[in-house]
């Protein structure tokens, strides 16, 4: 076993919760969810007094409002002399964790709690009721000690005036571009992603903690019908993360030596290996390859080498979910090419994807499965915006040789990365890029498009036209070019 040093970062309470509650007006809001699943953590871990002796509460924004909800937290948890943090959207999830370890590992805290939950469901079931539900409301001028905050635009108005705007038909845009490469036809396109979902739900039918507990099959997810309709081609709504659900998760991390001083077993104990980020923004439309992920393959890498592992030697993994390009895309940067289970949760369709606390849901249970198996390595991988920012962290029962490492790849995703001028009216001929077909309700509605234009220069077009529609949901329309004008391709 290797050793440790006292200010080792640790985790040593996990506890995911949800609830499918008939009467939404017993259902708890997202706040009371989170500090049920952190004072579950704490009961994980055998000793409440993590909670109040803890340094710094952790959560990530989403939809509820709350102006501080670590501060919420805090103070029902009795954590008096804790401050607290509020990462918007943009920022990666694994960021959080990444802080909680570095404070830690320099001795500036010892114990740190992080929390995130959603309570669409709860909200959804209101809403068809035609009622309104009461949250925890906080005074005017109340503000979180730490606020972070994204460095750039995810969207660019280009992107906006062809009809983009939901995160669906982005990735399914960024996927064509990753068939087209890979050489793949539209059908084997549709059958691998259905195949890998359908076993995405069987995971998630043997995982107590999924909001889906029936599996379903391939045939099932690729088809477009009433109960499955095609909402950006070749993206069916089963292809989608699952948003609408009342999920929270809690997380303590601690330093060795209190854990040790408050007698909690070793075997609880789950060592953060290595952790890597990058936080390098650029909108989609503007990347040189629609298909690739730059910082997922530096991000990849670099944890590799921290952890002295291969990935396809680690059988435990968690690849982020949110849409099918998003699995593609880390496969092939990591260079998997192992037929494993590439989630242990049953992923963001079925296990459930609370807007921003998914990774937190599913470190909860990779710690769980390597306390059932010790020695062996997890690795939980991360999105933020529209596959804008990339990170992944390695989990171990066994503490990391050299103690917990830490790289920003940022800078190295940044020179890396290709950027395009986007463009906007521009009239001429354009080569496809990547595109997809949007639907309203069951008919489609838009085929949308990027395009590379002479000097590498990049527009975004849409067509409404019946014949161009069914043509790319045909056959292969990357690499085709067509004339452009006024925003519009023909």
């Amino acid at each position: 076993m290797a050793e440790y040093v006292p200010t080792t970062p640790v985790l040593v309470g996990v506890a995911a919760v949800q609830q499918k509650q008939a009467d939404y007006r017993q259902a708890l809001e997202p706040v009371a969810l989170m500090e049920k699943a952190l004072k579950a953590a704490a009961a994980d871990a055998g000793n409440d007094k993590l909670l109040t002796r803890a340094n710094e509460v952790l959560v990530p924004n989403s939809l509820w409002g709350y102006r501080d909800p670590g501060r919420i937290l805090a103070d029902r948890l009795g954590a008096t002399r804790a401050s607290t943090l509020l990462a918007d959207f943009g920022i990666l999830q694994q960021s959080l964790l990444n802080r909680a370890c570095q404070r830690i590992q320099s001795g500036e805290t010892e114990i740190m709690l992080v929390a995130g939950g959603e309570g669409r469901y709860r909200d959804q079931c209101a809403a068809k009721a035609g009622d309104e539900l009461s949250v925890t409301v906080q005074e005017e001028g109340i503000e979180p000690d730490v606020m972070l905050t994204p460095g750039a635009e995810l969207m660019s108005e280009v992107e906006g005036a062809a009809g983009l705007g939901m995160p669906v038909g982005y990735y399914a845009i960024m996927d064509s571009a990753l068939r087209y490469r890979q050489g793949l036809s539209i059908e084997e396109h549709r059958d691998q992603m259905a195949t890998q979902y359908a076993r995405f739900s069987e995971i998630a039918a043997a995982n107590p903690d999924a909001w889906v507990d029936e599996s379903v099959t391939p045939a099932l997810i690729r088809a477009h019908s009433a109960k499955n309709r095609m909402l950006a081609f070749p993206y069916t709504k089963l292809h989608n993360s699952q948003w609408t659900v009342d999920q929270a998760a809690g997380l303590i991390l601690c330093s060795a030596s209190v854990a040790q001083e408050l007698g909690i077993d070793r075997q609880r104990w789950v060592f953060p290996l290595a952790s890597t980020e990058s936080n390098f923004m650029t909108v989609i439309s503007a990347r040189g390859d629609l298909g690739a992920s730059e910082g997922f393959r530096y991000a990849g890498k670099k944890a590799m080498q921290l952890a002295g592992v291969d990935f396809n030697d680690v059988r435990l993994r968690e690849l982020y979910s949110c849409f099918p390009f998003a699995l593609r895309v880390q496969r092939e940067e990591f260079g998997l090419y192992d037929s494993g289970d590439d989630s242990v949760t049953g992923a963001m369709t079925f296990a459930g994807g609370p807007l921003n606390n998914f990774v937190f849901q599913a470190t909860v249970k990779m710690a769980q499965l390597l306390r059932e198996h010790p020695g062996e390595i997890g690795l939980v991988t991360t999105v933020s915006g529209l596959l804008t920012k990339q990170a992944c962290g390695l989990w171990s029962t066994e503490p990391p040789h050299g103690g917990w490492a830490f790289a920003d790849v940022t800078e190295e995703v940044r020179a890396a990365t290709p950027v395009r001028e986007l463009v906007a009216n521009y009239a001429g001929e354009g080569t496809v890029a990547g595109y997809t077909v949007l639907y309203q309700g069951m008919d489609p509605w838009r085929a949308i498009a990027v395009f590379d234009l002479p000097d590498e220069q990049r527009t975004v077009c849409y067509s409404e036209d019946a014949a161009v529609m069914e043509a790319m949901m045909s056959a292969e329309c990357c690499g085709v070019s067509y004339r452009l004008e006024q925003g519009q391709f023909f």
